[in-house]
């Protein structure tokens, strides 16, 4: 069903409309995916004005259709202002607690190699490569999304928990995750993360894999505080299993994937077989992890665990747009660096199902090379628009976040308890996210 937001002539939202219900602007957050914009004046052609992208992010192609009183609409999707946002106030009350677990598990990593530590607060953006902490009004786009975690904490809260008993927890997996990406970053020699050199550029490759088994351990250590908070020991020791089975189902989908490169009979299906490891595996984790900490039923969990794995297929998806068709500014990566290394990501592997026999040799020879020049990613980047492989992708992703939301719905045991709506806000956004 399709949500108005109803728009005065001073571009300022108004109200929502849900079919034949009017609704008020303050019950926007009831009604998350897809608002489009329009305006209650007939002659509102243009009305769409910088007011009114102060509160919209265009995703996909722009639609015109008509509403009741003749104005025409350019379709976009409300924004939340970043991924899931929350009142301020209690974001930060979640991302404070998840600090404090994170420090805790950093503390153990001071002593007399004090680049170990350094090495690992750089990577997470608490620090410059000389180890003074980042100025805070960088630190948001240095260290990460923190979706993983953010879930987590919401799950726990989405069944009727304490987001503090999900904290640890929550710790363990950005360390986890960020453990991973050093890694990845020295495998897959990836220059940049997050708008700065990665950690194997400034420190090399043999002190990069120190710092990423410094973060594995530490994330081992912020698992075991569980035991401090109102989770049953008996659940402890299963989310440490868990833990470190999804641990493993990471570094299988990273061989999987670092074996697929610049083969060329890789199919789709492989791909998703992959991702359903070396992504989606941490979020399906979060997702039912934050539940059992919160105090759900097994049965419940396991719902929240697809809701995880949905979410983690559409953001694997999304990725791989972003690492093909959004610039450097927008990522903090190079731009279609997967397309120069070579990545075997699913755009690729549908453009080889679909391009011409001539287009697919050419295709199979600069995919042979060691490393695609610059000459052949633009070559690659023209292939892909002509068989409309963005477009293609775009759907996937929805389909993904479409999943999320069923399998969110099917979870929910009270739908007024606020956490829902903000898994339901950060599920829609992350379908349209830019980096």
């Amino acid at each position: 069903m399709e949500h108005i937001l109803i728009l005065h002539a001073d571009g300022r939202p108004h109200a929502v409309s849900s079919g034949s219900r009017n609704v008020s602007e303050g019950m926007r957050t009831t009604f998350p995916s897809f608002l489009y914009f329009t305006s209650s004046l007939p002659d509102c052609d243009g009305i769409l004005s910088q007011n009114v992208a102060n509160y919209c992010h265009t995703v996909g192609d722009d639609v015109l259709r008509e509403d009741k009183v003749g104005c025409r609409l350019t379709v976009q999707p409300f924004s939340y202002d970043g991924l899931g946002d929350q009142p301020d106030s209690e974001r930060q009350q979640l991302f404070s607690l998840l600090e404090q677990e994170i420090e805790a598990a950093l503390a153990s990593l001071d002593g007399n190699a004090p680049l170990m530590l350094t090495m690992a607060r750089y990577h997470l953006g608490l620090a410059d490569p000389s180890g003074e902490p980042t100025a805070a009004d960088i630190r948001r786009s240095v260290q990460g999304k923190r979706i993983r975690p953010l879930i987590a904490m919401l799950a726990a809260q989405a069944v009727g928990g304490a987001p503090a008993a999900a904290a640890p927890v929550a710790a363990a997996i950005e360390l986890l995750h960020n453990f991973t990406l050093i890694h990845d970053d020295i495998q897959d020699r990836s220059p940049n993360r997050r708008h700065r050199p990665t950690v194997w550029r400034v420190w090399g490759n043999a002190q990069a894999i120190n710092a990423g088994d410094a973060l594995f351990a530490a994330s081992q250590l912020a698992l075991l505080h569980t035991h401090q908070t109102s989770v049953d020991p008996a659940q402890t020791i299963r989310l440490i299993k868990a833990f470190n089975t999804t641990t493993i189902e990471i570094v299988r989908g990273q061989v999987l994937d670092l074996d697929n490169e610049g083969r060329a009979d890789i199919t789709p299906d492989d791909y998703l077989t992959m991702i359903h490891g070396k992504t989606a595996a941490i979020v399906r984790f979060a997702a039912w992890a934050g539940a059992i900490s919160g105090g759900a039923s097994d049965a419940v969990a396991d719902k929240f665990a697809e809701v995880g794995e949905a979410v983690g297929m559409g953001f694997q998806l999304r990725d791989d747009m972003l690492g093909i068709w959004s610039p450097v500014e927008e990522t903090g990566k190079d731009a279609a660096d997967d397309i120069r290394r070579r990545k075997q990501s699913l755009p690729i592997l549908m453009l080889r199902d679909r391009v011409s026999e001539k287009d697919s040799e050419r295709l199979h020879d600069l995919f042979r090379q060691e490393e695609i020049d610059p000459e052949g990613v633009d070559e690659v980047l023209g292939l892909l628009h002509t068989y409309d492989v963005k477009s293609a992708m775009a759907k996937q992703v929805e389909h993904a976040h479409k999943q999320a939301m069923s399998a969110l719905r099917e979870a929910t045991v009270d739908e007024n308890n606020p956490a829902i709506e903000d898994l339901t806000r950060l599920i829609t956004q992350l379908g349209a996210r830019t980096s």
